[in-house]
């Protein structure tokens, strides 16, 4: 298997931020980060949300991760806050 482009890399990073900054402005959270490929089980550049005053993922929510052409991945809520996580 090849090693990806650092050009590939580089809009990788920058889809998954710019998809961090849209959830915190479009949606209530408590937490929205981005981890590189090298930190999470997942073999790719991911962000991981937590939203507040919800009970499923928001329209809005799908819309932005679908315009930056993220992948969602399955995740349970937990304590009464949804989880979402996707990758790219």
């Amino acid at each position: 298997m090849s090693k990806p482009s650092v050009r590939c890399t580089v809009e990788n990073r920058q889809r998954i931020r710019r998809a961090a900054r849209a959830l915190r402005e479009t949606v209530p959270t408590v937490l929205v980060e981005t981890t590189p490929p090298v930190r999470l089980e997942h073999d790719a550049w991911t962000l991981d949300a937590v939203l507040r005053d919800t009970e499923d993922v928001p329209p809005e929510v799908l819309r932005e991760l679908a315009l930056a052409k993220l992948t969602l991945q399955p995740t349970p809520s937990q304590a009464g806050y949804e989880h979402v996580a996707a990758t790219v």
